[in-house]
């Protein structure tokens, strides 16, 4: 495998702080990506020096935190040839050997505490596979499969550009074993660790979930492991490589409540990590069997038995909640609007339920879903432009067509409702909810037509800035007046030209400009209104009819 380089600047801060009678580890997750064979993203350095000398060392250094955290900007630390890529490169956080006390709130302690030894600083990490630390003497250097797996702490030696040379690991609480086994296990006794900030339940899960689809090493698991999987009924549906050692995950359980203490700001952080997983329905499901989903998005598990229709097959996914689980699992989209989109696509479905087996009904269960989409996104701090996405998503998502029923005027109306930049998400979304429906095909030829025929229409009008004509146009060639009036025309006449595309051309648009000029405002709206009316109850009864809903 490549060398794993650790940057320049990490190296100087490092030896800096050596150079001052400072000791100086990596740790964190640095470390454990390391030893996985993983790039780093972020490198923290663990030191016995207090912030005022941290700062002294390094004068660019801001300390604003209370934590013993220094946060170095990586521009400062780089030549004058590099600091124009430096301004991308963040800072680099160099914390003080710490302690901490009660955490009153659940969150912070109530008082940090600065401690004399790495041991001490380590013992209060929250999992062991972030409680390791390196002290290295040479900063290129290759980690084999071999050393990984060898029963020293960490390994006594690793090869360094072809020759041996030695290197400090510090593992004081089983985090190489855990490793090699893909257990996240808390640091000491996990109901303290989880007292301490009950944010690190959800940072369990999501650790599982990012490290089971980022371990370039495949490593046989030792013979104990499978007394430290997840002992839960439901849990044998959890299709993760990694998992949560017993102990660990039945103090998640016990103290999931601890999760309302947390603010929607942190929640949403982790929670997004974990859809951005590659296993983000096992994600989900772990919240919901640890207990800790009913304090994230409890609309979800409004649907655990709520049975469907004949149109999801029964069969595994014949809940509202199985089928949500499903969807976000098939779902063929990396983006995070697209994953929450079919994730809540039928969340609705539980308020609008009518009837039983397999003739029961979820009319407008789109339009009530996309609500609560938003709803539940805003709780959680999603940016706006992501919730205006998921909704918009969310409300389309049952768009009909059928190659023998819906013409290139019904592909224009769908793609004038999303826009044309949304369609491949909302198609992806589409394949999420049939594979999420235990379908065994993802694009029918119905989809793959429709896909045909969104190019084909791609370039006729949907909006109004799409018309041959425009407000200036109608004031300048027919000497209407400035008004609303204007604005109503040139609504029909987009509805018309959604309609029969040859329409837009403008000698014609502007002599039905000049028809519909001839009509007072009032019977211009309704005239709008209706051709809206008439659209909304076709696109209905097309539903209705794959539906069977009366």
């Amino acid at each position: 495998m490549e060398a794993i380089k650790i940057p320049e600047y990490i190296k100087k801060v490092v030896e800096a702080l050596g150079g001052a009678d400072f000791e100086a580890y990596l740790v964190g997750g640095c470390v454990r990506d390391i030893l996985l064979g993983n790039e780093p993203k972020d490198w923290d350095v663990a030191t016995n020096a207090k912030p005022e000398e941290i700062l002294r060392i390094f004068p660019d250094g801001k300390y604003e935190n209370g934590f013993g955290t220094v946060m170095l900007p990586v521009k400062y630390l780089l030549d004058e040839k590099e600091k124009e890529e430096g301004e991308n490169l963040g800072v680099v956080e160099v914390t003080t050997y710490r302690i901490e006390s009660k955490y009153s709130d659940k969150r912070h302690p109530d008082s940090v505490k600065f401690a004399k030894t790495l041991e001490e600083d380590l013992s209060r990490r929250d999992f062991t596979v972030n409680a390791m630390a390196l002290k290295i003497s040479n900063f290129k250097f290759q980690i084999s499969n071999q050393v990984l797996m060898s029963n020293d702490l960490i390994s006594k030696k690793i090869k360094v550009e072809n020759k041996e040379q030695d290197f400090e690991g510090i593992d004081l609480f089983g985090g190489r074993e855990d490793l090699k086994n893909k257990i996240i296990r808390a640091v000491g006794e996990a109901e303290e660790r989880f007292d301490e900030d009950a944010l690190r339940m959800m940072r369990a899960i999501r650790f599982a979930c990012q490290l089971s689809g980022n371990s370039k090493f495949q490593i046989a698991p030792d013979k104990q492991i499978s007394n430290s999987k997840l002992q839960n009924k439901n849990t044998e549906n959890i299709n993760l490589n990694w998992t949560i050692e017993k102990n660990t995950f039945e103090a998640i359980k016990k103290n999931a409540g601890n999760l309302k203490f947390i603010s929607a700001e942190r929640i949403h952080d982790e929670f997004e990590k974990i859809i951005l997983s590659s296993v983000p329905a096992e994600g989900v499901e772990m919240l919901h069997e640890t207990g800790m989903l009913q304090f994230i998005i409890p609309e979800i598990e409004v649907g655990f038995d709520v049975t469907q229709s004949h149109h999801h097959y029964y069969g595994p996914y014949n809940t509202v909640y199985k089928h949500l689980i499903a969807s976000l699992e098939k779902c063929p989209s990396e983006k995070l609007e697209v994953r929450l989109a079919a994730l809540l696509h039928d969340v609705g479905k539980p308020n609008v339920k009518r009837g039983e087996g397999e003739n029961a009904t979820f009319y407008n269960h789109e339009y009530v879903g996309a609500r609560l989409a938003g709803q539940i996104l805003t709780r959680l701090r999603f940016p706006t432009k992501v919730v205006e996405k998921v909704v918009l998503l969310v409300k389309n998502h049952m768009f009909y067509y059928n190659v023998d029923e819906v013409g290139e005027s019904g592909v224009r109306r769908v793609v004038r409702k999303v826009g044309l930049e949304n369609i491949n998400d909302l198609i992806d979304v589409r394949i999420a909810d049939r594979l999420g429906s235990g379908v065994p095909k993802a694009v029918p030829y119905k989809l793959r037509h429709f896909k045909f025929m969104v190019e084909k229409v791609s370039h006729d009008a949907v909006s109004v800035k799409q018309l041959k004509i425009n407000g200036n146009d109608l004031m300048t060639d027919l000497k209407m007046k400035p008004g609303p009036k204007i604005g109503t025309i040139l609504d029909i006449l987009l509805a018309e030209v959604i309609e029969d595309a040859s329409l837009n051309e403008k000698d014609k648009l502007l002599a039905r400009a000049c028809e519909l000029d001839k009509e007072d405002i009032i019977a211009l709206r309704r005239t709008a209104k209706d051709k809206i009316k008439e659209e909304q109850k076709e696109e209905e009864r097309l539903i209705k009819n794959k539906y069977h809903v009366e």
